[in-house]
């Protein structure tokens, strides 16, 4: 049972690495929502778990609601970003219910555009620095020691906003050689610039010792509307974009749903299941004005771990199935003055990579 349980968190332990793929920019906020609990029942010995996942993906297939806008590749139009997140999640179990986890994100992204630079040659911005750091605490429902069977496990938890959300790079313009200096694409900056709060639910059940069934939530709220970085690259937002509110970014929520199961071989355990990345058009608490990219990703999710003695190994690799992305506040607020139905679109990847290792010490 202990062998089995070790497993089973190792694959829900990138449950966190909420980073949709695309333009719809939400961020890796954890590399852990369960912790370690094969042994807690020995409440006096109190551990360590470190977590460290590397996330990659590659997006560049637009979509306006679900219709991908196929024009954009044909015609060599689309934008193009590259991003990796290294979550390094630290936890320390503390009794056999309760634990609290540290979560440090190290951002990389490029993004490729031609709109950005003036629109008749492709040029490139990056991000590179520490993303929002996140410190959650974790409660198990059930006593563990009592409840091999399974447990539900609930966790609320702190989001700073210690990644640069006012991050800058070059832009070229219309003027051939001339560059300005401005905040990259919102899809890349480091952070979102709102301290949030997070909610979880993290619940497995044993069929079999050979067998498992998982369930993950998180949803994390940002009070802040705006965070008051422009949206025009260091030019003047335009009459339009300042009427209709997406000349400042948005500070938005975010949400992740996930579940599937585990089938245990050896050392080995394959994961199968679904998996639900979502930025909202509305937020639950304080305003959704301002721009924002809102729209899911639902992508079917296998995966691999490999138990050593104290040491897991993993890889995930969530291949959407569908994208959508959704009307936006600014967008209706447009269609509202025009008269004319209006949604912007987003680029997605078609998969992300998620390889990493946990390890109890």
């Amino acid at each position: 049972m202990k062998s089995l349980l070790i497993i089973l968190i190792s694959s829900l332990s990138i449950s966190l690495n909420v980073n949709a793929q695309g333009c719809v920019a939400i961020r890796s906020v954890g590399g852990l929502c369960t912790m370690d609990h094969g042994d807690q029942s020995d409440t006096s010995a109190k551990k360590w778990l470190l977590n460290v996942n590397n996330r990659y993906f590659n997006s560049y297939k637009h979509f306006v609601g679900e219709v991908e806008q196929k024009q954009r590749v044909d015609g060599g139009t689309q934008v193009i970003n590259h991003a990796y997140t290294m979550d390094i999640a630290f936890t320390r179990i503390l009794t056999n219910r309760w634990s609290l986890s540290f979560d440090l994100p190290i951002v990389s992204n490029t993004r490729s555009s031609l709109y950005e630079h003036g629109g008749k040659e492709r040029h490139t911005t990056a991000s590179f620095g520490l993303g929002d750091v996140r410190l959650t605490g974790y409660y198990w429902l059930l006593d563990p020691a009592k409840n091999h069977k399974g447990n539900v496990q609930v966790g609320m938890g702190l989001k700073l906003a210690t990644g640069d959300y006012k991050y800058q790079d070059r832009f070229y313009t219309t003027t051939p050689g001339t560059t300005i200096v401005g905040p990259v694409d919102q899809s890349i900056q480091l952070g979102d610039g709102g301290t949030g709060f997070t909610t979880e639910v993290n619940a497995y059940y044993n069929i079999t010792h050979k067998i498992n069934l998982y369930a993950n939530f998180y949803y994390l709220i940002n009070p802040r509307e705006q965070n008051g970085v422009s949206t025009a690259r260091g030019g003047t937002p335009s009459a339009a974009a300042i009427a209709n509110g997406s000349d400042v970014m948005s500070v938005p929520d975010q949400l992740m749903l996930r579940g599937g199961a585990n089938f245990i071989i050896d050392k080995f355990t394959l994961s199968a299941g679904l998996r639900n990345e979502c930025l909202p058009v509305h937020d639950l608490i304080g305003g959704s004005n301002g721009f924002r990219r809102p729209g899911y990703i639902i992508s079917g999710e296998p995966g691999v771990t490999y138990a050593f003695k104290k040491i897991n190994v993993y890889a995930f690799v969530p291949i959407a199935i569908t994208r959508n992305r959704t009307q936006s506040m600014p967008d209706k607020i447009k269609t509202e003055q025009t008269g004319v139905y209006s949604q912007g679109d987003a680029a997605f990847a078609d998969y992300a990579v998620n390889i990493g290792f946990s390890l109890r010490f």
